[in-house]
């Protein structure tokens, strides 16, 4: 027989752990060519942001982009997965967390080309470009999930 303080604590940690793992990003797989830099550091921004990141170094990411489903439209320098979706290019961490707190029906997110001021592309002294992260694969064409200036949701 359960006594009613166990009862409560058992219940209070369900209330407390089902909206983390609902949130909980997987690991994310980033693939990037060994020569670019700035896909190192976005990969070091993110794990500031907490995340968990492993990187695999390739020279043929037009490979994994085709194996992905990447469009070609939302290229950048460097993919990753995690879960069941892609990441495409600088995506600040925020919309990661947001993707998997929404769970959209998409392929993943992409920013794609390489945004000045976008994490991992941060230039001290240069104006930050505004860009668009974008939703895409199964969620009826691309479709704006965010507008960035530099690292700041606008």
């Amino acid at each position: 027989m359960i006594d009613r303080r166990s009862f409560l604590a058992a219940g209070t940690a369900l209330l407390v752990a089902a909206p983390l793992r609902a949130q909980s990003v997987p690991p994310i797989r980033v693939f990037k060519d060994p020569d670019c830099g700035c896909c190192g550091t976005w990969a070091a921004r993110l794990r500031a942001a907490g995340l968990q990141v492993r990187v695999e170094e390739t020279r043929d990411l037009a490979t994994v982009r085709a194996r992905l489903g990447v469009p070609d439209a939302m290229a950048s320098c460097h993919t990753a997965e995690f879960g069941d979706y892609v990441l495409e290019g600088h995506v600040p961490p925020a919309e990661i967390r947001r993707l998997v707190a929404e769970r959209p029906v998409c392929r993943g997110l992409a920013v794609p080309g390489m945004p000045v001021g976008s994490p991992g592309m941060e230039t001290p002294g240069a104006v930050p470009d505004v860009y668009d992260v974008m939703l895409f694969g199964g969620c009826g064409g691309p479709e704006v999930f965010a507008r960035y200036r530099g690292t700041e949701r606008i």
